[in-house]
């Protein structure tokens, strides 16, 4: 894609936005930028930086989440081609830059400012990040319990995570959203559990793989809300679940200590002459060993040497 053609994407866009259009007609704008690599020169001559970065504030969060994810792409393809371009003068250049050889052009600066495709940081610790240190509002859906599942979407992401307040928003409110479509409506039990759970799994320390899976995409929105309990789990924890499962598992198969039934002893509750016991060598070798009575009538327990 040229610039001109990049320019008239960038002005098909502001239209729909100015109109209202379905999001559909968004899609099918934004696919053919999806095969496009970026380059700075384009970005700076067509302005599509600008277009689809006005995208992710877009009021549906699967818009969002697109527009996000160009944004992302074209960052990193203008930082090959930058990496391509990095390199050091050719072997006999002169010091005022003359050389018979060719050498690689400067690494090219890239301006936040003026292609528009650096999202804003955040400067807060990664372990303590949320939609209130981010400064980030997550009233977006205009209902107050929806809202707070964006906000438990959102804190989760963001916990030690390196992106941009946007993007994570953009996948927070894509999250909620498919939440909401297959549990509505919002005072259900099954919707707030579910957000409940998902919030929870997200914030487990040792579970980055999740949240990073899910914030690139690799999850969508759709199944991450479809995953069970076992396969939200991290890596860590299913390994520690199979061990206690499988020591359990050995701790019921042993067989249990044998008791013998004395109809001579009698509970000393319920007066009945039907005792369980069995006898341990509690103390020194040369003193008696302790027989353990258990009434088989009431239950009742006790011990003598």
């Amino acid at each position: 894609m040229d610039a001109k053609q990049l320019h008239e994407t960038g002005r098909q866009i502001s239209k729909v936005l100015d109109s209202g259009d379905p999001s559909s007609t968004v899609f099918s704008i934004l696919s053919p930028l999806h095969k496009w690599t970026a380059t700075e020169d384009l970005l700076r001559q067509s302005k599509i930086g600008v277009s689809v970065a006005r995208l992710r504030q877009h009021k549906d969060p699967k818009v969002a989440a697109e527009a996000s994810k160009l944004v992302n792409k074209w960052k990193n393809d203008v930082k090959v081609t930058a990496r391509k371009s990095t390199g050091s003068p050719a072997p006999g250049s002169k010091a005022n830059g003359a050389s018979s050889g060719v050498s690689s052009p400067a690494p090219q600066k890239i301006e936040a400012t003026a292609v528009k495709m650096e999202s804003r940081k955040s400067t807060v610790d990664p372990a303590k990040r949320n939609s209130k240190e981010d400064g980030v509002s997550t009233a977006v859906t205009g209902n107050q319990t929806r809202d707070s599942c964006v906000k438990l979407m959102y804190d989760g992401l963001a916990f030690m995570s390196e992106e941009g307040p946007d993007e994570i928003m953009a996948v927070a409110r894509s999250v909620e959203l498919a939440a909401y479509n297959k549990l509505q409506p919002e005072t259900s039990t099954e919707y707030k559990a579910k957000m409940r759970s998902l919030f929870q799994n997200l914030k487990v320390r040792g579970n980055s793989d999740l949240r990073q899976t899910v914030f690139n995409g690799s999850i969508t929105a759709e199944k991450f809300i479809n995953m069970s309990s076992d396969e939200l789990k991290s890596e860590e924890k299913r390994k520690a679940d199979a061990a206690l499962e499988k020591e359990n598992m050995r701790v019921a198969m042993t067989a249990e200590d044998l008791k013998a039934i004395s109809t001579t002893m009698t509970c000393g509750k319920c007066k009945v002459n039907k005792v369980a016991y069995s006898q341990a060598q509690t103390r020194a070798a040369d003193e008696p060993m302790t027989t353990f009575c258990e009434c088989m009538n009431c239950g009742n327990r006790w011990k003598f040497s």
